[in-house]
This record gives C-alpha cells, structure tokens and sequence, in this order.
C-alpha cells in the first residue's frame, strides 16, 4: 500500500511542478506550487518523518503559498509574456539533463542490490529536541529570518506600487 501511495504522490508531485511551469497566470502557478507542497508532504508521512510533514503542511502549504499569493493579488500580475527562451538553455540545458539523466541511470542500475540499504542510527532526534534547539539555540536567527522575509515583501510591494 505505501508503495502505491508513493507512485500515486509523486505522480502527482511531478505533474504539479509541470503544470507549475506551463502555466501562464501566476496565480494558477501558485496554486500548482501548493499541489507539489501538499504532495511533498504526504511523501514525508509515508517516509515517516511525521514532524517535517506537519511542518511542510504549515509552513510551506499553509503560510508561505497564502503569502505568495496574497502578494501576487495584491501586486495585479496579469498574464505573462511568453518567450521563446535562451539560446544558452538550449546549447547547454538539453545536453545537460541529457548527461545527468545518463548518470543517473548508471548509478541505479550499477547498484541494483545496494540502494535499500538505509538504517536508524542509534539516536533519534526527537521533535522536543528539535523545538529546543530551533527556539532557544537559533530562536535569534529564527527571527531576523521572519523580519528579512516580511521586509523583502514590503519593498516588493512599493517597488510595484503604481505612481499616481
């Protein structure tokens, strides 16, 4: 059953990072980006990392894509313009993804026996460890990050900002 909830999910995964990419109005992509988002997170619950799928649902589902979007609204984006490409994407781009999927194939076909081999370590961190180092260890830099993001959103805004 998981292997089949993790085809169907990363099916989706992939098909929403597609359609993230092939869509023209912003908001239509930022919805796809909460597609790729949610589906990340059932693929972490299906790993069994029940925190970092809570927090991928919260954060990244729930607050950042609310953000992105409230912003895209709020800025007016229209439709974009499509354009044809750079000439660089298609010299070097093609025959990259080319090669890197060339090497990838090589490793996982090389070590057909070796890839499941994956253990537990002898400690595991729990999510009260993880809560104690993010908010009493790094709470500072937990906080400049949240006013950077905020402030980065506010130049945006008045940079778009039409002049009367």
């Amino acid at each position: 059953m998981h292997l089949v909830l993790f085809f169907i999910f990363g099916g989706l995964c992939v098909v929403g990072a597609l359609n993230l990419l092939l869509q023209s109005h912003p908001i239509n992509s930022a919805l796809s980006l909460i597609v790729v988002m949610s589906s990340l997170a059932v693929l972490y619950l299906l790993l069994g990392a029940e925190f970092l799928a809570a927090a991928q649902v919260i954060v990244y589902s729930g607050a950042i894509m609310v953000l992105f979007t409230f912003v895209i609204m709020l800025l007016n984006a229209g439709r974009e313009e499509r354009t044809h490409g750079s000439r660089m994407a298609y010299i070097a781009g093609f025959p990259g993804a080319a090669v890197l999927l060339g090497l990838l194939s090589y490793i996982f076909l090389s070590n057909r026996g070796h890839l499941g081999n994956a253990r537990l370590g002898s400690y595991l961190v729990t999510t009260g460890d993880l809560s104690r180092v993010l908010f009493r260890d790094l709470l500072l830099p937990f906080e400049v990050t949240s006013v950077l993001i905020l402030i980065a959103i506010l130049g945006a805004v008045a940079l778009a900002r039409k002049e009367h």
